[in-house]
């Protein structure tokens, strides 16, 4: 039973990594369409530009969901998780086991989906950026 345990801890901590990993390299910018404006400035200067936006954009809004709602969606998990754990374990006899390995799924599976939501920068945010860039000559086509 002990080592049933400490091979769920470490399946869920590699998972924990990987998804920091996968989550902390990608950020959504805008993609540029090839005005008269993008092809005589060149895509080194509208690199610069688009970071220039980006960060006056957050100095006015925020660009993507905060420690509070990832600890939010965690919480959330955690809770769903417990509960369908506890009716699962119930069935099998052993609602409290069932219910704390249901918390630690859920709340691993919240905390995945908000850090990957994390890096999607809000509406509000890329309508800045965009609105930035069009002030400076540039066509934003869509954030990829």
């Amino acid at each position: 039973m002990k080592k049933e345990n400490k091979l769920h801890t470490t399946i869920m901590l590699i998972v924990i990594v990987v998804c920091f990993q996968l989550t902390g390299c990608a950020s959504p910018k805008p993609v540029l369409y090839p005005n008269a404006h993008l092809k005589s400035v060149g895509q080194v200067q509208a690199d610069q530009d688009i970071a220039e936006c980006q960060k006056i954009a957050e100095q006015y809004t925020s660009s993507s969901n905060t420690g509070k709602n990832i600890a939010k969606n965690t919480a959330i998990g955690a809770g769903a998780g417990a509960a369908g754990g506890a009716v699962a374990g119930a069935i099998s006899g052993s609602a409290g086991s069932g219910s704390a390995a249901g918390a630690a799924a859920g709340a691993t599976i919240g905390l995945i989906r908000s850090l990957i939501r994390g890096n999607e920068p809000n509406y509000t945010f890329q309508n800045f950026v965009d609105s930035c860039l069009r002030d400076r000559g540039y066509e934003s086509s869509g954030w990829d």
